[in-house]
């Protein structure tokens, strides 16, 4: 069965978001590295890698069905925080953003009774989970540890090790 034009446009228009977010990260690692934060900045281009892997899965499984991906320009992102909780505070806030994108995704895909996609899509609805109890967990240690001194030492140094795994492919 060929792709929906409903379907097709708005998982065209999901690849731009994770393009989009992929960008976001990188700008954060950028300003992480530029203010001494290696590991956060470690931690964010993880996140770049990751959203592009999405990106990725979702122009694969357009090809699969014979649709079509048309790229579009990607907006520009900040690229200035007062500080390190906010960055936090912010990826929290896009990640709910994106959780409510996929989740129209899936909605378009069950209007048209398209189970394929609302299959294919489940994978992103487990992930948006677990980027969000991520991203809490870490503004929660942030908090517990007032953002500064030995604690955010620790916690740069921690994130130093975070490896990219694509899980797409998993």
């Amino acid at each position: 069965m060929a792709l929906n034009k409903n379907v097709e446009e708005i998982l065209n228009k999901q690849i731009n978001a994770e393009f989009w977010s992929a960008y976001f990260y990188l700008s954060m690692a950028t300003y992480l590295n530029d203010n001494g934060m290696s590991g956060f900045a470690n931690w964010m281009k993880v996140q770049f890698e990751e959203e592009t892997s999405h990106a990725m899965k979702m122009i694969d499984f357009i090809n699969e069905r014979g649709g079509r991906v048309i790229l579009q320009p990607i907006a520009e992102v900040p690229s200035e925080w007062s500080d390190i909780l906010n960055i936090f505070e912010d990826t929290l806030k896009h990640e709910e953003e994106v959780t409510g994108l996929i989740n129209e995704c899936v909605n378009v895909a069950i209007e048209v009774k398209d189970h394929a996609t609302v299959n294919f899509l489940q994978w992103f609805v487990d992930e948006q989970v677990e980027e969000e109890a991520g991203v809490t967990e870490i503004i929660d240690q942030l908090k517990m540890i007032g953002c500064k001194g030995n604690g955010l030492y620790m916690m740069d140094k921690e994130f130093k090790s975070r490896v990219f795994v694509d899980t797409t492919k998993a």
